[in-house]
């Protein structure tokens, strides 16, 4: 893989890394870190990353190495009791999880800490000064090229003694669906963190008449599908997956909260996917960074029917401009349009015998 335009750009201003215990957070397995190595050689780096897809490209290329350290760490927060002299960090996707980020690393830095935020333009970096005025206690821009910036900060002292627990950082509120009242909570920067939105009630409004077995809920969020059909459905077995470890702590949270239970794990679209399950329902993610992205939803709609059970269905939600109908008919069974409404499209298919 290329070195991403934000791996170039600290790369040309290479001096500025130097350092004997670096942490990178949700940088991608895109070169940078070999590049790292040659330059400076540090003791060890460690890779935090809350995408199950970078962590396991850092950690397939990197953890068996013989000559390189590296340690790859996927989790809704980071926890260690290394000391780190540069923290670089990829600026989220969602100005909501800078902060959050920030706050949980307090704990491995101190105030002689190099933190590094770079991204692309488009991504709303610009903002960083004022986002972090209030943990900065100076926040300079040290580079802009190739679409991208990159801004320097240390870490104000009184906030280097402030412990993150994460039960703070989760949103919390109420939303009655079809008489059901749910608990939800979510971390910053996980889809539909404060509202329900409007693709996923017109899902909860046409799921099938009648649910029990295994469920699987595809790309969960917050977990406000399977909340709704574990209350509603009682004879329902509840499997959640996502992409994004802070998606599933917020789903695992959402589950306690309704007095709920479920297997919820990450997958890559499907890789991690053993079960055959009865029912599938999803209102699958589009988006990935500042960018459209297409092919996960796209592989998880062809390759499921060898996840359902004999007359097994999936339902979704999807804008109603994503061409998803073709290819559920082509590889799921008969695809019939529920409903529509407000810019969104629920698709239903049961497996077809073959």
């Amino acid at each position: 893989m290329s070195l991403s335009n934000p791996s170039q750009l600290l790369l040309r201003n290479s001096e500025l890394l130097t350092a004997k215990n670096p942490l990178l957070i949700n940088l991608p397995e895109d070169g940078f870190i070999d590049a790292y190595f040659k330059l400076h050689n540090p003791s060890k780096i460690s890779c935090f990353n809350t995408n199950f897809i970078d962590y396991q490209a850092v950690s397939a290329k990197h953890e068996r190495s013989s000559t390189q350290s590296v340690q790859a760490i996927f989790a809704a927060e980071y926890q260690s009791k290394i000391y780190h002299d540069l923290v670089i960090i990829a600026f989220p996707k969602s100005k909501a999880e800078l902060n959050f980020t920030l706050a949980m690393i307090v704990h491995c830095i101190d105030e002689t800490t190099k933190v590094l935020l770079v991204g692309e333009k488009k991504g709303g970096i610009q903002s960083t000064p004022k986002l972090t005025e209030d943990i900065f206690a100076h926040c300079q821009k040290i580079d802009a090229a190739r679409h991208c910036l990159w801004f320097a900060g240390l870490v104000k002292a009184e906030k280097l003694s402030i412990a993150f627990n994460l039960q703070d950082w989760f949103k919390k509120y109420q939303i009655t669906v079809e008489g059901i009242e749910l608990n939800i909570a979510s971390l910053p920067g996980v889809f539909s963190q404060q509202k329900l939105d409007v693709g996923t009630a017109l899902l909860l409004s046409n799921l099938p008449k009648e649910m029990a077995g295994k469920v699987l809920d595809f790309g969960c969020g917050a977990g406000v599908i399977s909340c709704f059909i574990g209350k509603k459905f009682t004879e329902t077995q509840l499997s959640l997956l996502d992409v994004s470890a802070l998606a599933l702590a917020s789903a695992q949270e959402s589950l306690a909260l309704n007095g709920l239970s479920g297997h919820v794990f990450p997958s890559n679209s499907l890789s991690k996917v053993n079960e055959k399950y009865q029912h599938v329902v999803s209102n699958p993610p589009f988006h990935q960074g500042v960018k459209t992205h297409y092919q996960a939803s796209e592989e998880f709609l062809a390759g499921i029917n060898k996840q359902l059970n004999k007359q097994g269905d999936i339902t979704i939600v999807a804008n109603s401009f994503l061409r998803y109908q073709p290819i559920m008919q082509e590889h799921i069974g008969n695809t019939h349009v529920i409903s529509k409404g407000q810019g969104f499209t629920i698709y239903q298919a049961q497996l077809s015998s073959k």
